[in-house]
Order: C-alpha cells, then structure tokens, then sequence
C-alpha cells in the first residue's frame, strides 16, 4: 500500500509538471525510483507530446511499460526541433537509456583529405573536420577510400607523402617511376601544372566529370601547340585512364548526384539497416548496423520496429554527418518533424523515396541483400556464442536466470622484460565483449617483470571499490558496482592464488575466481581450469563450447595487454630518446617532434634541418644529429 501510495505522489507530482510546461521545441529526459535514466525524446511542443504519454490508452506495451516505471522528469528548452534534433542524439550517445533505440557510434567514418598547402597532398583521414582542408567523404569502409585516392594518383598524379619526406627529396621516389605521382617534390611539375591537377580532382571528386575532360583536353592542345609532345602524351594518357573510369561509372549510372541508400530488414527478433553510399554517381560501398540493445525490441509490436528503428537510425547517424539531397529506401517513413529537423539541419532539402527505378533500383536491391546477409550471419555467430554461454554456465555451475546477464571480467598482465608493464581488463557480457568497458592499468611502484606483484595490485584497484560498497550501507552504489559472476585470471596456480589471497583480504566470494593454466605446448584446448574454493582442476578439451569462450576471453583479454603495453613503450622510448640529449628541455623537445612529424623525422634530419628549428644552434643540431646515429 505504501509503495503504491509513493507511485501515485510521483505520477501526480509529473502530471502537475507536464501542465506547466511550455508549447515550445526541446528535449524531455524520464528517470526512475532509482534515478536511472529511462528515455530521452525530443519535441517540436514539449507539453503535447509530453502529455501524450500519461493518457489513460497507450499504443504500445513497451512504452506502457516505461510509463509505470517514471517518477521523475527533466526538460530542456531548444530554439527550434532541429537544435532538438541534436542534443537529444548527444544526450542519447552519452547517456543510452534503457528504452531509446541506440546505435553504436563507436567508430567515424573515413575520408580523404586534401591538405591546403602550396603543394597539397591528399591523404586518408579519419576524425574531426575543419573549414582549413577540403574533406571528401564520407566512406563507408577504409577500402573505399584507398580505392579513390588509387584512382587520384593513376589519373591525376597527386603526392601522398608525408612533408618531412617531401621537404627532403633530392630526386624522384618510386611512384613517379611507376607514374602514380607528378613529382612536384623536386620541379618535374611546375606549381601552376600541379595546381590544376588538384583542381581537376577536386572536380572528379565532386562529380564534375564532364568538366574535367573538358579541361585535359584544353590542356593537351596547349602542350601539343607549343610543340611539347612529350608532355600531351602524358595528358593524353590521363584522359584515357579517365575515359575507361567514367566508361565504367555510365554503366552503374548517369546521374552523378548524392545519394544514400537505406535498407532495413527485421528477421528473428533482430533489425539490420545496410547503409549504401552514392557519391558522384559511384557507388562507394556500404556498412550494416544493429541496434545496440537488443532488449528494447524485444518488448515492441512488429509494426512499430520499422518506423521506430529507422527514425531511430537516421536521428543519430546524420545528426553530424552530411545529409545527402536523396534518400532511397525498402520503408515508407511517416516522420514529418524528423525531416523537417534535418532539412532545417542540412539547410536544403530532402526527398524520401521509395519507388524507384533503372540504377537506384539496382542498388536497393543490392543493399537489401546486403542487410539479409548481415543479418543471418549475426543471426547465426549470436546462436553460436548463446550456447557458448549456456555451455559454460553449466559447466562451472552458475545459476542465472538470464544467461545474457552472465559477466565475465579477464585479467591479463603484460610487459617487455619489465618495461611498461600494464593490466587489462576485459568483460564479456549479453553473449559478447563489451569493448566501451575494457580498463586498462598502468602498473606502478613494483620490481620489473614481478607479474604477481602486478595481478595483486591491479585486482586490488579494481574490486576494492566494489568490496566497500558491498560491505557498506549505500545500495544503490553496490547495485552500480555490482562484481562479476565470474573473474577469469589468466594464468596457473600462482596467478590464482594472488587473486584468492586479494579476495580474502576483501571479503569477496572465493568460487568467482577461475584460472586458465596454459597447457602443454601452450597448444589452445590443452588448457586447465584452476579454482581456489576447494574444486578439482578441471580439463574440458578442445572441443568442448566451455573452453572456447574460456579462450575467446582470455585471448582478448591478452590482446587489449599486448596492444597497450606496446603503444606505452613507444610512447616511453620515443620521449626518452630526445630527454637523454643534453641542451634539450621540453619544449624544444616539443618543437622538434612537431616539426618532423616525431622521431622517426628527427633522426633522418640532417644538421641543416634541425638548425631550422627555433633555439637550435649549429653546435646542439650537430650534437642531436650525432646523439640519435
């Protein structure tokens, strides 16, 4: 009766606030008892579609579900729905609530560059853009762009290298030899001659073919009438290895507009959308995506998982991606407010098309079995790896009434003779590894190569915290840091018994621990299961579905190490080379490393090049030259 009595205060105390807020676009935020975040929605009229959702008939059962769980509510204010549109996907990247469809954003697409120099350069570029360089793109896949940047050095002649390898060029380097290059480095290009090949590219690169050729052509009768043969057979060259690209482009198609495909495919309980990118009239590639949870479809109708998951999709993905003027697809999207707020976004406009003909239908059909594909085969590695799990819960005994629920957390330790050494931490979880919860530690203040001292320090960082909550009366904290059902060390006995004798300390349950003792040979499924709560060893053989996720883990696990510990030892070696070279401080350390692009640039300076730094005197340039030989 008292629980029922708070609910009603909360629903009543919402209600009251629903009635004050205002008719204007912004975003809602609904948190329950336990302050976790719920939803997060955005509006063109907060207090109508606010209202909307504490009416007595709801649609759906999944949002009656997350109704009866709000007691409290958050609004923001925007200038308008498109202003909306973005700090609701911002607030949805960071803070993924439980009911919002979310989907991975855990990896920007590529583009090529071109650099704004005198001699510009192209190069592959994956980040943040700026107004300084021009920026093509973006790529579905990293392939798709070195195909186009193959495609800039066989017609166009464009320099890829890096500036500290073009400022000291004395003659021409191999891709002149094999003609993927105009060698602008040492003059066999004049700067006006190199300056209207990275305009034609430019061009290509936006799809104005036509003006290209236009312009060659131009360029081989001025070459021809001057009487410089040598030089129209070269351009003549570049209009023929144009010819045969745009021979093939005319055949996928003739319009050489933007265009993204979009196709989404539901089977199983699962949603794929397959992204098929157009630009220029070629087709560049495309990329599937699932939503991230899962769970929150399973609670939804059939007929909403179409509008919502795609709505969902394109909120998200082109909230900072440009928006192409044509968008095709296999659904009919009844979303006005949504492309309103990304044409308001975009600033023009955007048709949604779903009958299609010739090549765009091609295409879509080519994305849709693109999106089946993907599917099935996530469809099958999920079978797969849910009775890996089942597998491996029965084996060890772990009683759970959702498998998906099962974490699993793998320690691994890794240095280079005590050099750099550094813990890992990775987690398995819903049937995979969750790589945004990956840790790694830094060891520290322990003797080189003592890799118990280094398990016992980082088990110790990592559950102490969870220990205090657990032995604490704040339930709330021990429910946020709530410990694995399973911690896997990788490594035998004496591995093991540093995480009993860490866990002892703690008060920690002893059965959570599992060792992986490397067989004989180091050979994968000879591998022995040691425990320290008083079970015999155990050895499953490699065929059992236990031990393959035991070593799927434990691999990853040593991966993640591995890669960190590896990046921390170049990062040491690098700095430490330039800190042992007396007369160099920080910050010419700092200039050095900018002007030739790290330490590789300044170890192949010579003593003129490094006098070219400011506050580098002949006399400390002759003596960093000789220090790095």
């Amino acid at each position: 009766m008292e629980h029922e009595a708070t609910d009603s205060a909360h629903r009543q105390a919402i209600i009251e606030l629903v009635s004050l807020l205002p008719n204007l676009p912004g975003v809602y935020r609904y948190f329950d008892a336990e302050d976790q975040i719920l939803y997060v929605g955005k509006a063109r009229d907060l207090k109508k579609r606010v209202s909307s959702y504490f009416q007595k008939n709801l649609s759906s059962l999944r949002i009656a579900q997350m109704v009866g769980k709000i007691v409290r509510l958050e609004t923001t204010v925007t200038r308008s729905e498109a202003e909306a549109l973005i700090l609701e996907n911002n607030l949805i990247k960071a803070l993924k609530p439980r009911y919002n469809i979310l989907f991975r954003d855990d990896k920007s697409y590529p583009y090529l560059k071109i650099t704004d120099e005198k001699v510009p350069r192209m190069l592959y570029f994956r980040g943040a853009v700026d107004k300084k360089h021009q920026y093509f793109g973006p790529f579905p896949s990293a392939w798709a762009v070195k195909e186009s940047m193959q495609l800039l050095q066989k017609i166009f002649l464009l320099r890829s290298c890096e500036d500290s390898v073009f400022a000291n060029r004395t003659r021409p380097c191999l891709l002149h030899q094999i003609h993927r290059c105009s060698a602008p480095c040492v003059k066999i290009i004049s700067d006006s001659d190199y300056a209207l090949d990275v305009d034609n590219a430019v061009k290509f690169l936006q799809g104005k073919q036509t003006e290209v050729m236009a312009s060659l052509e131009r360029k081989m009768f001025n070459f021809s009438d001057a009487l410089q043969f040598e030089q129209a057979a070269l351009v003549r060259n570049q209009m023929s290895a144009l010819s045969t690209i745009l021979h093939q482009q005319s055949m996928e198609s003739s319009d050489q507009a933007d265009i993204d495909i979009i196709a989404l495919v539901v089977e199983g309980g699962r949603v794929c959308i397959n992204l098929a990118m157009v630009r220029g009239g070629r087709h560049l590639g495309d990329r599937a995506y699932f939503p991230a949870q899962a769970y929150a479809l399973s609670a939804m109708a059939a007929q909403e998982i179409e509008t919502e998951v795609l709505a969902a999709f394109l909120a998200q993905h082109y909230v900072d991606q440009k928006i192409p003027a044509q968008l095709v697809s296999n659904i009919v999207l009844d979303a006005p407010e949504l492309m309103l707020a990304l044409m308001q976004q975009c600033a023009h406009k955007i048709t949604w098309s779903v009958q299609v003909q010739g090549q765009k239908r091609i295409w879509l059909e080519l994305a849709l079995k693109g999106a089946r594909l993907s599917l099935a085969r996530a469809l099958s590695e999920q079978g797969a790896q849910e009775l890996k799990t089942k597998a491996l819960t029965d084996t060890l005994a772990l009683e759970l009434e959702d498998l998906a629920q099962l974490r699993v957390e793998c320690f691994d330790i890794s240095h280079t003779q005590g050099e750099a050494t550094q813990a890992s931490c990775v987690v398995y979880q819903h049937h995979k590894m969750q790589n945004a919860q990956y840790r790694r530690f830094n060891i520290k203040d322990i003797t080189g190569g003592d890799d118990y001292a280094a398990m016992r320090q980082v088990l110790q960082r990592r559950y102490a915290p969870i220990a205090e909550s657990l032995h604490g009366d704040d339930a709330s904290a021990a429910q946020e840091l709530r410990m694995p059902d399973l911690v896997l060390i990788d490594g035998g006995k004496g591995q093991v018994e540093v995480a009993r004798q860490v866990f002892e300390e703690l008060g920690l349950d002893l059965s959570l621990i599992v060792g992986v003792a490397k067989g004989e040979g180091r050979r994968v499924g000879l591998e022995t299961l040691v425990f320290v709560d008083g079970r015999v060893a155990l050895e499953l053989g490699k065929e059992s579905a236990a031990l393959m996720l035991i070593a799927q883990i434990r691999d990853e696990a040593h991966r993640f190490a591995i890669t960190g510990m590896r990046a921390k030892r170049a990062k040491t070696r690098q700095t430490s080379r330039l800190e042992e070279i007396d007369g160099i401080g920080p910050k010419r350390r700092q200039k050095l490393l900018t002007r030739f692009g790290g330490i590789k640039g300044v170890e192949n300076a010579s003593v003129e090049d490094l006098m070219g730094v400011d506050g580098v005197s002949k006399a400390l340039a002759e003596h960093i030259y000789q220090s790095l030989r």
